[in-house]
Protein backbone atom coordinates (compact mmCIF):
# COMPACT_ATOMS: atom_id res chain seq x y z
CA UNK A 1 0.00 0.00 0.00
CA UNK A 2 2.64 2.43 -1.52
CA UNK A 3 5.41 3.60 1.43
CA UNK A 4 3.80 2.18 4.07
CA UNK A 5 2.88 -1.26 2.92
CA UNK A 6 5.28 -3.38 4.25
CA UNK A 7 4.39 -1.35 7.39
CA UNK A 8 0.59 -2.36 6.97
CA UNK A 9 1.80 -5.88 6.62
CA UNK A 10 3.65 -6.84 9.84
CA UNK A 11 1.79 -4.63 12.20
CA UNK A 12 -1.27 -6.67 11.08
CA UNK A 13 0.60 -10.03 11.09
CA UNK A 14 0.97 -9.24 14.30
CA UNK A 15 -2.26 -7.96 15.28
CA UNK A 16 -3.47 -11.64 14.66
CA UNK A 17 -4.30 -12.28 10.80
CA UNK A 18 -2.63 -13.97 8.62
CA UNK A 19 -2.02 -13.08 4.84
CA UNK A 20 -2.22 -13.58 0.83
CA UNK A 21 0.05 -11.72 -1.32
CA UNK A 22 -2.11 -9.18 -3.72
CA UNK A 23 -3.03 -10.52 -6.71
CA UNK A 24 -3.85 -14.02 -5.05
CA UNK A 25 -7.00 -11.91 -3.93
CA UNK A 26 -8.76 -11.57 -6.75
CA UNK A 27 -12.70 -10.04 -6.77
CA UNK A 28 -15.57 -12.17 -5.71
CA UNK A 29 -19.17 -11.96 -6.97
CA UNK A 30 -21.50 -10.52 -4.17
CA UNK A 31 -23.71 -13.54 -4.68
CA UNK A 32 -25.54 -15.52 -1.69
CA UNK A 33 -24.97 -19.00 -1.54
CA UNK A 34 -26.86 -20.78 0.54
CA UNK A 35 -24.04 -23.79 1.20
CA UNK A 36 -20.91 -20.93 2.02
CA UNK A 37 -21.04 -17.96 5.08
CA UNK A 38 -23.07 -15.42 4.91
CA UNK A 39 -23.26 -12.26 5.91
CA UNK A 40 -26.45 -11.46 7.58
CA UNK A 41 -25.40 -8.41 9.55
CA UNK A 42 -23.82 -6.47 7.49
CA UNK A 43 -20.17 -4.71 8.00
CA UNK A 44 -18.52 -2.36 9.98
CA UNK A 45 -15.48 -0.54 11.26
CA UNK A 46 -14.50 1.20 13.99
CA UNK A 47 -12.37 3.32 16.46
CA UNK A 48 -10.44 4.88 13.18
CA UNK A 49 -7.17 6.68 13.97
CA UNK A 50 -4.20 7.86 11.49
CA UNK A 51 -2.33 4.56 11.57
CA UNK A 52 -5.21 2.05 12.68
CA UNK A 53 -8.69 0.80 12.73
CA UNK A 54 -11.04 -1.89 13.36
CA UNK A 55 -13.02 -3.84 10.75
CA UNK A 56 -16.40 -6.28 11.93
CA UNK A 57 -18.92 -8.61 10.65
CA UNK A 58 -20.96 -11.56 11.18
CA UNK A 59 -21.42 -14.85 9.59
CA UNK A 60 -24.16 -17.48 9.91
CA UNK A 61 -21.59 -20.37 10.98
CA UNK A 62 -18.25 -21.72 11.56
CA UNK A 63 -16.06 -19.95 9.32
CA UNK A 64 -12.69 -17.98 9.11
CA UNK A 65 -13.02 -13.60 8.46
CA UNK A 66 -11.37 -12.86 5.55
CA UNK A 67 -10.49 -9.47 4.88
CA UNK A 68 -8.87 -7.76 1.85
CA UNK A 69 -8.07 -3.97 1.86
CA UNK A 70 -7.05 -1.24 -0.55
CA UNK A 71 -6.15 2.33 -0.74
CA UNK A 72 -5.91 2.12 -4.98
CA UNK A 73 -9.62 1.41 -4.85
CA UNK A 74 -9.16 -1.64 -6.82
CA UNK A 75 -9.46 -4.84 -5.33
CA UNK A 76 -7.42 -6.15 -7.82
CA UNK A 77 -4.40 -5.01 -6.04
CA UNK A 78 -5.60 -5.29 -2.29
CA UNK A 79 -3.70 -7.08 0.28
CA UNK A 80 -5.54 -9.88 1.67
CA UNK A 81 -6.04 -10.59 5.52
CA UNK A 82 -7.24 -13.65 7.25
CA UNK A 83 -9.00 -13.39 10.55
CA UNK A 84 -10.17 -14.90 13.44
CA UNK A 85 -12.08 -18.22 13.54
CA UNK A 86 -15.61 -17.50 14.55
CA UNK A 87 -17.96 -19.60 16.15
CA UNK A 88 -21.79 -19.98 18.39
CA UNK A 89 -19.05 -18.53 21.23
CA UNK A 90 -19.11 -15.63 19.86
CA UNK A 91 -22.52 -15.30 18.19
CA UNK A 92 -20.52 -15.84 14.31
CA UNK A 93 -19.11 -12.34 14.79
CA UNK A 94 -15.52 -11.40 14.23
CA UNK A 95 -13.21 -8.24 14.55
CA UNK A 96 -9.48 -7.69 13.13
CA UNK A 97 -7.63 -4.47 13.55
CA UNK A 98 -5.73 -2.94 11.19
CA UNK A 99 -2.17 -1.12 12.05
CA UNK A 100 0.29 0.57 10.45
CA UNK A 101 -2.31 2.49 8.01
CA UNK A 102 -1.23 5.86 6.92
CA UNK A 103 -2.81 8.76 7.55
CA UNK A 104 -5.03 11.18 6.02
CA UNK A 105 -5.80 8.25 3.42
CA UNK A 106 -9.08 6.74 1.95
CA UNK A 107 -9.35 2.68 2.76
CA UNK A 108 -11.60 0.54 1.28
CA UNK A 109 -12.33 -3.11 2.72
CA UNK A 110 -14.24 -6.50 1.12
CA UNK A 111 -15.21 -8.37 4.20
CA UNK A 112 -16.19 -12.42 3.54
CA UNK A 113 -16.35 -15.36 5.32
CA UNK A 114 -14.30 -18.73 4.43
CA UNK A 115 -15.52 -22.03 5.44
CA UNK A 116 -13.01 -25.32 6.34
CA UNK A 117 -12.56 -25.84 2.98
CA UNK A 118 -11.41 -22.51 2.08
CA UNK A 119 -14.96 -21.73 0.19
CA UNK A 120 -15.54 -18.05 0.52
CA UNK A 121 -19.08 -16.93 0.66
CA UNK A 122 -20.82 -13.32 0.27
CA UNK A 123 -18.84 -10.50 0.60
CA UNK A 124 -19.54 -6.61 1.08
CA UNK A 125 -17.62 -3.49 0.65
CA UNK A 126 -16.68 -0.60 2.71
CA UNK A 127 -14.49 2.36 3.35
CA UNK A 128 -12.76 4.32 6.05
CA UNK A 129 -10.79 7.44 5.80
CA UNK A 130 -7.73 8.03 7.88
CA UNK A 131 -7.34 11.27 10.09
CA UNK A 132 -4.30 13.65 8.33
CA UNK A 133 -2.74 16.91 8.46
CA UNK A 134 -4.18 19.92 6.50
CA UNK A 135 -7.32 18.44 5.79
CA UNK A 136 -10.87 19.26 8.06
CA UNK A 137 -13.05 17.01 9.74
CA UNK A 138 -16.32 16.38 10.19
CA UNK A 139 -18.77 14.09 12.63
CA UNK A 140 -21.89 13.28 14.06
CA UNK A 141 -23.35 11.87 17.36
CA UNK A 142 -26.43 11.07 18.82
CA UNK A 143 -27.86 8.03 20.95
CA UNK A 144 -30.65 6.34 21.72
CA UNK A 145 -31.72 3.70 19.11
CA UNK A 146 -34.67 1.35 19.35
CA UNK A 147 -36.00 2.69 22.81
CA UNK A 148 -39.47 2.96 24.48
CA UNK A 149 -40.53 0.58 21.95
CA UNK A 150 -40.02 2.35 18.50
CA UNK A 151 -38.28 -0.41 16.54
CA UNK A 152 -37.94 -0.69 12.71
CA UNK A 153 -40.35 0.52 10.68
CA UNK A 154 -41.44 -0.42 6.95
CA UNK A 155 -43.77 2.68 6.17
CA UNK A 156 -41.86 4.94 7.83
CA UNK A 157 -38.24 3.73 5.83
CA UNK A 158 -37.03 1.87 8.79
CA UNK A 159 -34.66 4.25 11.14
CA UNK A 160 -34.81 7.16 9.12
CA UNK A 161 -32.64 9.35 11.25
CA UNK A 162 -29.11 6.99 10.26
CA UNK A 163 -30.19 7.99 6.26
CA UNK A 164 -29.78 11.48 7.47
CA UNK A 165 -26.40 11.76 9.75
CA UNK A 166 -25.11 9.57 6.13
CA UNK A 167 -26.33 12.49 4.11
CA UNK A 168 -24.12 14.70 5.94
CA UNK A 169 -20.91 12.26 4.81
CA UNK A 170 -18.82 12.35 8.12
CA UNK A 171 -15.90 11.30 8.87
CA UNK A 172 -17.25 8.99 11.58
CA UNK A 173 -20.10 8.61 13.82
CA UNK A 174 -19.99 8.71 17.40
CA UNK A 175 -22.76 6.43 19.86
CA UNK A 176 -23.19 8.15 22.47
CA UNK A 177 -25.03 5.32 24.44
CA UNK A 178 -27.99 3.43 24.50
CA UNK A 179 -27.02 1.79 21.51
CA UNK A 180 -30.01 -0.76 21.77
CA UNK A 181 -32.64 -1.16 24.87
CA UNK A 182 -32.36 -4.65 25.98
CA UNK A 183 -35.11 -3.57 28.67
CA UNK A 184 -37.82 -2.77 26.17
CA UNK A 185 -39.76 -5.39 24.19
CA UNK A 186 -40.53 -4.39 20.89
CA UNK A 187 -43.85 -5.38 19.47
CA UNK A 188 -45.96 -5.43 16.26
CA UNK A 189 -47.91 -2.27 17.20
CA UNK A 190 -47.13 0.57 19.70
CA UNK A 191 -50.29 2.84 20.27
CA UNK A 192 -49.17 6.33 20.15
CA UNK A 193 -50.52 9.15 22.51
CA UNK A 194 -51.54 11.44 19.06
CA UNK A 195 -53.81 8.20 17.93
CA UNK A 196 -51.69 7.33 15.44
CA UNK A 197 -50.33 3.42 15.19
CA UNK A 198 -46.36 2.74 14.76
CA UNK A 199 -45.79 -0.32 13.34
CA UNK A 200 -42.15 -2.23 14.12
CA UNK A 201 -40.78 -5.64 12.01
CA UNK A 202 -40.72 -7.94 15.31
CA UNK A 203 -38.01 -11.04 16.08
CA UNK A 204 -38.17 -13.36 18.98
CA UNK A 205 -35.67 -12.04 20.79
CA UNK A 206 -36.53 -8.66 21.28
CA UNK A 207 -40.27 -9.77 22.05
CA UNK A 208 -39.33 -9.34 25.54
CA UNK A 209 -36.69 -8.35 27.74
CA UNK A 210 -33.08 -9.40 27.37
CA UNK A 211 -31.97 -11.60 29.98
CA UNK A 212 -29.80 -14.37 28.50
CA UNK A 213 -26.70 -13.69 26.19
CA UNK A 214 -28.73 -14.91 23.00
CA UNK A 215 -31.46 -12.41 24.01
CA UNK A 216 -28.93 -9.63 24.23
CA UNK A 217 -27.31 -10.50 21.33
CA UNK A 218 -30.67 -10.41 19.77
CA UNK A 219 -30.74 -6.64 19.87
CA UNK A 220 -27.86 -5.50 18.69
CA UNK A 221 -28.39 -8.38 15.44
CA UNK A 222 -32.35 -6.77 15.36
CA UNK A 223 -30.93 -3.07 14.61
CA UNK A 224 -28.54 -4.61 12.05
CA UNK A 225 -32.18 -5.27 9.98
CA UNK A 226 -32.27 -1.96 9.21
CA UNK A 227 -30.59 -0.95 5.54
CA UNK A 228 -30.38 2.93 7.45
CA UNK A 229 -28.32 1.50 9.85
CA UNK A 230 -26.11 -0.83 7.79
CA UNK A 231 -25.59 1.47 4.78
CA UNK A 232 -24.54 4.19 7.43
CA UNK A 233 -22.11 1.68 8.95
CA UNK A 234 -20.60 0.17 6.06
CA UNK A 235 -19.69 3.66 5.07
CA UNK A 236 -18.90 5.70 8.07
CA UNK A 237 -16.49 4.50 11.21
CA UNK A 238 -17.88 4.25 14.75
CA UNK A 239 -16.80 4.89 17.90
CA UNK A 240 -18.79 3.37 20.36
CA UNK A 241 -20.25 4.47 24.07
CA UNK A 242 -22.25 2.30 26.48
CA UNK A 243 -25.30 3.97 29.12
CA UNK A 244 -27.68 2.04 30.56
CA UNK A 245 -30.33 0.00 28.37
CA UNK A 246 -27.56 -1.88 26.77
CA UNK A 247 -28.02 -4.17 30.02
CA UNK A 248 -31.06 -2.58 31.82
CA UNK A 249 -32.32 0.94 33.16
CA UNK A 250 -30.58 3.15 35.21
CA UNK A 251 -28.46 -0.16 36.40
CA UNK A 252 -25.63 0.06 38.79
CA UNK A 253 -22.98 -2.62 40.10
CA UNK A 254 -24.65 -4.98 42.65
CA UNK A 255 -28.45 -3.84 41.91
CA UNK A 256 -30.74 -6.59 42.70
CA UNK A 257 -34.05 -5.55 40.30
CA UNK A 258 -37.53 -5.39 41.66
CA UNK A 259 -39.02 -6.04 38.25
CA UNK A 260 -41.14 -9.11 37.94
CA UNK A 261 -40.21 -8.78 34.32
CA UNK A 262 -36.88 -10.87 34.74
CA UNK A 263 -36.10 -13.99 36.12
CA UNK A 264 -32.40 -13.23 37.16
CA UNK A 265 -32.53 -10.31 39.10
CA UNK A 266 -28.90 -10.26 39.68
CA UNK A 267 -27.83 -6.52 37.81
CA UNK A 268 -24.05 -8.10 37.80
CA UNK A 269 -25.12 -11.17 36.10
CA UNK A 270 -27.36 -9.49 33.62
CA UNK A 271 -24.94 -6.95 32.96
CA UNK A 272 -21.88 -9.54 31.97
CA UNK A 273 -23.84 -10.86 29.36
CA UNK A 274 -24.74 -7.26 28.23
CA UNK A 275 -21.19 -6.22 28.39
CA UNK A 276 -19.75 -9.30 25.88
CA UNK A 277 -22.56 -8.64 23.91
CA UNK A 278 -21.79 -5.24 23.35
CA UNK A 279 -18.02 -6.24 22.92
CA UNK A 280 -19.13 -8.78 20.17
CA UNK A 281 -21.15 -6.69 18.14
CA UNK A 282 -19.31 -3.52 18.02
CA UNK A 283 -15.72 -2.72 16.68
CA UNK A 284 -13.46 -1.27 19.23
CA UNK A 285 -9.64 -1.21 19.89
CA UNK A 286 -9.96 -2.92 23.56
CA UNK A 287 -7.77 -1.02 26.19
CA UNK A 288 -7.48 -4.02 27.94
CA UNK A 289 -9.64 -6.05 30.60
CA UNK A 290 -12.34 -5.75 28.50
CA UNK A 291 -12.07 -1.96 29.58
CA UNK A 292 -15.05 0.52 27.40
CA UNK A 293 -13.60 3.43 27.99
CA UNK A 294 -10.68 4.96 26.70
CA UNK A 295 -9.04 7.28 24.08
CA UNK A 296 -9.59 7.49 20.16
CA UNK A 297 -7.17 9.80 18.31
CA UNK A 298 -7.97 11.43 15.41
CA UNK A 299 -5.58 13.44 14.18
CA UNK A 300 -4.00 17.26 15.15
CA UNK A 301 -7.31 18.77 15.39
CA UNK A 302 -9.18 16.40 17.60
CA UNK A 303 -9.24 13.28 20.81
CA UNK A 304 -11.82 11.86 21.93
CA UNK A 305 -12.36 10.39 25.52
CA UNK A 306 -14.79 7.79 25.68
CA UNK A 307 -16.25 7.34 29.28
CA UNK A 308 -17.88 4.68 30.89
CA UNK A 309 -20.46 6.17 33.29
CA UNK A 310 -21.91 2.26 34.18
CA UNK A 311 -19.25 -0.05 34.89
CA UNK A 312 -17.62 1.57 37.92
CA UNK A 313 -20.62 3.90 39.78
CA UNK A 314 -21.86 3.63 43.49
CA UNK A 315 -25.50 2.99 44.57
CA UNK A 316 -27.69 5.58 42.64
CA UNK A 317 -27.83 8.59 45.75
CA UNK A 318 -30.46 10.38 47.41
CA UNK A 319 -30.33 13.57 46.12
CA UNK A 320 -29.42 15.50 49.78
CA UNK A 321 -26.34 12.82 49.88
CA UNK A 322 -23.44 15.58 50.85
CA UNK A 323 -20.24 13.62 50.17
CA UNK A 324 -18.56 12.17 47.50
CA UNK A 325 -20.51 9.38 45.22
CA UNK A 326 -18.67 7.31 42.28
CA UNK A 327 -19.39 7.92 39.00
CA UNK A 328 -16.38 7.58 36.86
CA UNK A 329 -14.81 5.65 39.80
CA UNK A 330 -11.23 6.75 41.13
CA UNK A 331 -9.15 5.32 38.33
CA UNK A 332 -11.15 6.00 35.01
CA UNK A 333 -11.12 9.90 36.35
CA UNK A 334 -7.69 9.78 37.23
CA UNK A 335 -7.43 8.52 33.43
CA UNK A 336 -9.22 11.05 31.71
CA UNK A 337 -7.60 13.85 33.83
CA UNK A 338 -4.02 12.64 32.79
CA UNK A 339 -4.89 12.13 29.41
CA UNK A 340 -6.97 15.16 28.27
CA UNK A 341 -3.20 16.89 29.96
CA UNK A 342 -1.34 15.02 28.01
CA UNK A 343 -3.25 15.63 24.65
CA UNK A 344 -1.72 17.57 21.88
CA UNK A 345 -4.74 17.61 19.39
CA UNK A 346 -6.64 21.30 19.34
CA UNK A 347 -9.90 20.01 20.55
CA UNK A 348 -10.74 17.67 23.01
CA UNK A 349 -14.08 15.92 22.75
CA UNK A 350 -15.16 14.53 26.58
CA UNK A 351 -17.93 11.87 25.08
CA UNK A 352 -20.18 11.68 28.46
CA UNK A 353 -23.34 9.53 27.99
CA UNK A 354 -24.39 10.90 30.59
CA UNK A 355 -24.83 15.02 30.83
CA UNK A 356 -23.83 16.93 34.02
CA UNK A 357 -25.98 19.61 34.55
CA UNK A 358 -29.21 18.09 33.49
CA UNK A 359 -31.21 16.36 36.45
CA UNK A 360 -31.61 12.44 35.61
CA UNK A 361 -33.95 11.09 38.42
CA UNK A 362 -34.05 7.74 39.33
CA UNK A 363 -37.42 7.59 41.12
CA UNK A 364 -36.02 9.28 44.44
CA UNK A 365 -32.79 8.55 43.91
CA UNK A 366 -30.19 10.62 41.32
CA UNK A 367 -29.62 8.91 38.23
CA UNK A 368 -26.34 11.12 36.42
CA UNK A 369 -24.39 13.86 37.89
CA UNK A 370 -26.30 16.78 38.75
CA UNK A 371 -28.64 16.58 42.42
CA UNK A 372 -31.03 19.25 41.91
CA UNK A 373 -30.04 21.02 44.73
CA UNK A 374 -28.18 24.75 44.58
CA UNK A 375 -25.18 25.41 45.89
CA UNK A 376 -21.75 23.14 46.42
CA UNK A 377 -21.16 20.06 45.06
CA UNK A 378 -22.67 16.70 46.57
CA UNK A 379 -23.08 13.57 45.65
CA UNK A 380 -21.73 12.70 42.05
CA UNK A 381 -20.91 16.38 41.54
CA UNK A 382 -17.71 15.94 43.58
CA UNK A 383 -16.06 13.95 41.20
CA UNK A 384 -16.97 15.93 38.22
CA UNK A 385 -15.79 19.23 40.33
CA UNK A 386 -12.20 17.48 40.63
CA UNK A 387 -11.98 16.79 36.71
CA UNK A 388 -12.61 19.93 36.12
CA UNK A 389 -10.49 21.98 38.59
CA UNK A 390 -7.70 19.58 37.43
CA UNK A 391 -8.31 20.79 33.94
CA UNK A 392 -8.30 24.44 35.44
CA UNK A 393 -5.25 24.04 37.27
CA UNK A 394 -3.42 22.09 34.81
CA UNK A 395 -4.67 24.69 31.65
CA UNK A 396 -6.36 22.31 29.23
CA UNK A 397 -8.25 24.69 26.59
CA UNK A 398 -10.72 23.37 24.11
CA UNK A 399 -12.58 20.94 25.90
CA UNK A 400 -15.92 19.86 24.61
CA UNK A 401 -18.62 17.65 26.35
CA UNK A 402 -20.99 15.77 23.81
CA UNK A 403 -23.68 13.49 25.29
CA UNK A 404 -27.41 12.25 24.76
CA UNK A 405 -28.86 9.96 27.36
CA UNK A 406 -32.31 12.34 27.63
CA UNK A 407 -33.60 12.23 24.59
CA UNK A 408 -33.76 15.79 23.28
CA UNK A 409 -31.34 18.53 22.13
CA UNK A 410 -30.05 20.93 23.58
CA UNK A 411 -26.86 23.61 24.09
CA UNK A 412 -25.50 24.53 27.68
CA UNK A 413 -23.14 27.01 27.82
CA UNK A 414 -21.17 26.36 31.56
CA UNK A 415 -19.53 29.35 33.44
CA UNK A 416 -17.92 30.44 36.76
CA UNK A 417 -19.28 33.63 36.56
CA UNK A 418 -22.90 32.01 37.28
CA UNK A 419 -21.82 28.54 39.32
CA UNK A 420 -21.68 27.76 43.24
CA UNK A 421 -18.32 25.82 42.32
CA UNK A 422 -16.05 28.14 40.38
CA UNK A 423 -13.03 26.39 40.24
CA UNK A 424 -12.90 25.52 36.66
CA UNK A 425 -12.78 27.11 32.85
CA UNK A 426 -16.20 28.06 30.53
CA UNK A 427 -16.79 24.34 28.26
CA UNK A 428 -20.09 23.56 26.26
CA UNK A 429 -21.73 20.88 26.80
CA UNK A 430 -24.13 19.35 23.42
CA UNK A 431 -27.19 17.08 24.07
CA UNK A 432 -27.96 14.88 20.89
CA UNK A 433 -31.21 12.10 20.58
CA UNK A 434 -32.57 10.48 20.82
CA UNK A 435 -31.91 8.58 16.62
CA UNK A 436 -34.62 6.37 16.49
CA UNK A 437 -36.52 6.17 19.65
CA UNK A 438 -39.43 8.13 22.02
CA UNK A 439 -38.97 11.75 22.35
CA UNK A 440 -38.87 13.29 26.17
CA UNK A 441 -38.04 16.93 27.92
CA UNK A 442 -36.35 19.17 28.43
CA UNK A 443 -35.06 18.00 32.22
CA UNK A 444 -34.34 20.87 34.71
CA UNK A 445 -30.85 22.08 35.37
CA UNK A 446 -28.52 22.40 38.35
CA UNK A 447 -26.86 25.15 39.10
CA UNK A 448 -24.09 23.93 40.49
CA UNK A 449 -21.79 24.29 37.68
CA UNK A 450 -23.49 27.44 35.97
CA UNK A 451 -24.79 26.05 32.93
CA UNK A 452 -27.11 28.29 30.57
CA UNK A 453 -29.48 26.93 28.25
CA UNK A 454 -28.28 28.51 24.78
CA UNK A 455 -30.68 26.19 22.71
CA UNK A 456 -33.18 23.39 23.26
CA UNK A 457 -35.58 21.66 21.37
CA UNK A 458 -38.19 18.35 23.07
CA UNK A 459 -40.43 16.54 22.60
CA UNK A 460 -44.02 17.67 21.47
CA UNK A 461 -45.64 15.03 23.78
CA UNK A 462 -43.95 12.74 26.31
CA UNK A 463 -42.81 9.73 24.45
CA UNK A 464 -43.23 11.31 21.26
CA UNK A 465 -42.71 8.70 18.23
CA UNK A 466 -39.74 8.93 15.58
CA UNK A 467 -42.54 10.39 12.98
CA UNK A 468 -43.20 12.93 14.48
CA UNK A 469 -39.73 14.15 13.54
CA UNK A 470 -38.02 15.54 16.88
CA UNK A 471 -34.92 13.15 16.31
CA UNK A 472 -32.52 14.65 17.05
CA UNK A 473 -28.43 14.23 16.48
CA UNK A 474 -25.41 16.50 16.38
CA UNK A 475 -22.99 17.61 13.51
CA UNK A 476 -19.09 18.92 14.39
CA UNK A 477 -16.97 20.35 11.36
CA UNK A 478 -13.45 21.50 12.28
CA UNK A 479 -11.79 23.74 9.88
CA UNK A 480 -7.63 22.63 9.76
CA UNK A 481 -6.81 26.19 9.01
CA UNK A 482 -8.61 28.25 11.51
CA UNK A 483 -9.56 24.88 13.97
CA UNK A 484 -12.95 26.27 14.40
CA UNK A 485 -14.93 23.96 15.94
CA UNK A 486 -19.00 24.68 13.68
CA UNK A 487 -21.13 22.57 16.14
CA UNK A 488 -24.96 21.99 14.84
CA UNK A 489 -28.16 19.96 16.51
CA UNK A 490 -30.06 18.60 13.84
CA UNK A 491 -33.74 16.72 13.34
CA UNK A 492 -35.06 13.91 11.85
CA UNK A 493 -34.33 15.42 7.99
CA UNK A 494 -31.08 16.96 8.93
CA UNK A 495 -32.67 20.02 9.37
CA UNK A 496 -30.36 22.60 11.24
CA UNK A 497 -31.99 23.88 14.06
CA UNK A 498 -29.11 25.50 15.62
CA UNK A 499 -25.71 26.21 14.87
CA UNK A 500 -22.60 27.77 16.73
CA UNK A 501 -19.07 28.61 16.22
CA UNK A 502 -16.28 28.15 18.74
CA UNK A 503 -12.61 29.36 17.93
CA UNK A 504 -10.02 27.62 19.71
CA UNK A 505 -7.89 29.10 22.61
CA UNK A 506 -4.41 29.24 22.69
Amino acid sequence: MNSSRRQFLAASTVAGASLVLPGVAAATPNLVRRDRPGLPSGIMSGDVTANSAVVWSRTDRRARLVVDVTSHGRFDRAIRLRGPITGPDDDFTAQLPLKGLRPGQRYDYRISFEDSSGRRGESLEGSFSTPGRNRGLSFVWTGDTAGQGYGINPEFGGMAAYRAMHDTRPDFFLHSGDNIYADGPIAAEVKVADGTIWKNVVTEQVSKVAETLAEYRGRYKYNLLDGNVRDLYAEVPIISQWDDHETVNNWYPGEILADDRYTEKRVDVLAARARKAFLEYLPMEHAGRGRIYRTVSYGPLLDIFCLDMRTYRDTNPKPGVSGSVALLGAEQAAWLVREVAASKATWKVIASDMPLGLLVPDGTEIEAVANGLPGAPGGREHEIAWVLSQFKRRKVRNTIWLTADVHYCAAHHYDPSRAAFTDFDPFWELVAGPINAGTFGPNALDSTFGPKVEFVKAADFPNQPPSGGNQFFGHVDIDPRTGVFTASLRDLHGTVLWTKDIHPAH
